[in-house]
């Protein structure tokens, strides 16, 4: 017998029929990455239910060789829970284990596996008049060990910070099958190194997260949205320094899109309505919230907001969502817009941050300076201006042929757009990861040192890179 065909044996040996599987059928929507950027090939994938069979098969892995993928939604940005081409590695997907194991209301704490969705735990939360506070577009099929593993981001950091802020504990598997257990939270801790730390954000090179405590907060009792018209990215800068003055610990949404990003989705939309009646270059979304002790006074807040802006000449035009449901029409049309530019053509996307302070120059200067230097492109920077990340997005000109041009001119532009950010003193990544996107990029603008030290790190923690190859970082005796 082969040594795959003695693994594949002992895999399902140790998973059983539930949690191991070859079937191409089953596999097959899980070997491309959601932007459609990889697709690669999976030895088998498996579904362990529990952290004593990711911990056994994980050992299993290692006595044979075998790299390890591991997945949850597969909703990630960089292609990092897609195998490569070789067809040698396994999928391990932690879908099935999407049990919430344990709700501390008083203490405001959830345990919960790998495997639960986002939207399950948010729904979970409301049931108990509190709430999880990180959300993003994909809140029905990221599951908490990818946010986890991938550091997400979304609209709510400018107030609650990333998912690195969320998390008090945290269960993971290492390569040799050991499992980390620091799912007990405790307020003080200085028994050394903040080890799970390490794994947030590592993409799964250094373990797989099998389940983790998470901090909650009040349920919101009331919110109020605006919408407000700017001349520019500057002036949208100086709009929030205004209303982070006046609103404070309520301001828990600021978010920027151009003109163009607007236009878009009324295009591509057809239920979209624009929230203003004239055109602005620049539009600002700006949420507050309150829980049960504070809501009485957030109408009056906003509408001071709104008031000493006008006074101030902050903004061209200005409103208040009237409802809940024009709240959520406000909120749509900034989801909509990665869709609305994939149906306008190809383009290439960057996830980017800068200083908070610069990040307003940053744009202004970015967008007029790439579309001079590659002429016919379109920039588009929208995003968390609150938090210094946007995303800023390159589109192609008229007539670009799909694929070929985000392969060819697309990289070249990429490369330059990077490194303007580095200069800028930014990341590459503010919020979906290196993956397999940017792994080289990382590698040839990252600081020496910071990569000297993860490499280190991998190689004590990962040395024969059985978790996730090709990811974030390698090391130089793989190749």
């Amino acid at each position: 017998m082969s040594h795959y065909a003695e693994f594949l044996s002992a895999a399902a040996d140790c998973l059983g029929s539930k949690g191991f599987t070859r079937d191409a059928d089953v596999m097959e929507p899980w070997l491309t990455d959601w932007r459609g950027r990889f697709t690669g090939k999976a030895l088998g994938m498996a579904s362990p239910a529990s952290v004593e069979e990711v911990s056994a098969f994980v050992r299993l892995c290692a006595d044979y060789d075998i790299p390890i993928v591991p997945q949850g939604g597969n909703s990630g940005m960089s292609g990092g829970a897609t195998p490569d081409r070789s067809g040698k590695a396994i999928i391990l997907s932690l879908r099935r284990m999407n049990a919430i194991t344990r709700f501390d209301e008083q203490a405001r704490e959830v345990t919960c596996q790998a495997g639960v969705i986002l939207q399950t735990l948010h729904e979970a939360a409301e049931e108990k008049q509190l709430r999880f506070p990180l959300t993003l577009g994909g809140k029905g099929s990221a599951t908490i060990g990818g946010l986890i593993s991938t550091n997400a981001g979304g609209t709510q950091v400018l107030r609650h910070g990333s998912m690195r802020a969320q998390v008090l504990g945290l269960q993971a598997v290492l390569a040799d099958g050991s499992v980390f257990d620091t799912l007990t939270p405790l307020k003080k801790d200085n028994r050394g190194f903040d080890l799970k730390q390490l794994l947030i954000g590592s993409e799964g090179t250094l373990g797989i997260v099998t389940a983790a405590t998470l901090r909650l907060i009040p349920a919101v009792a009331d919110r109020a949205v605006l919408w407000a018209g700017v001349a520019s990215i500057l002036d949208a800068r100086k709009l929030f320094l205004h209303a982070n003055k006046v609103a404070g610990e309520a301001l828990e949404g600021f978010e920027v899109l151009p003109r163009h990003s607007l236009e878009a989705v009324l295009d591509y939309a057809p239920e979209a309505r624009a929230p203003l009646q004239d055109n602005h270059e620049w539009h600002c979304l700006i949420e507050l919230t309150a829980d049960a002790a504070t809501a009485e006074r957030l109408q009056d807040l906003a509408m001071n907001l709104l008031e000493t802006a006008f006074e101030e000449g902050l903004v061209e035009d200005a409103t208040i969502a009237a409802n809940e449901t024009q709240a959520e029409d406000f909120w749509a049309i900034r989801e909509d817009i990665s869709p609305a530019e994939r149906a306008i053509g190809p383009a290439v996307q960057h996830d980017i941050s800068v200083p908070v302070s610069k990040m307003a120059a940053f744009v202004a200067e970015a967008v007029p300076l790439v579309e001079k230097r590659y002429p016919g492109t379109v920039g588009v920077a929208f995003g968390h201006l609150g938090d210094g990340n946007v995303h800023y997005h390159v589109l192609a000109p008229q007539g670009a042929e799909p694929g070929a041009w985000e392969r060819t001119k697309g990289k070249e532009i990429s490369a330059f757009v990077y490194k303007l950010v580095t200069d800028w003193g930014g990341s590459i990544s503010a919020e979906h990861g290196i993956g397999q996107l940017k792994i080289h990029e990382l590698d040839h603008l990252a600081d020496p040192v910071s990569l000297k030290m993860m490499r280190a790190v991998k190689q004590a923690l990962d040395p024969e890179q059985h978790l996730n190859p090709g990811k974030l970082v390698w090391l130089a005796d793989k190749g």
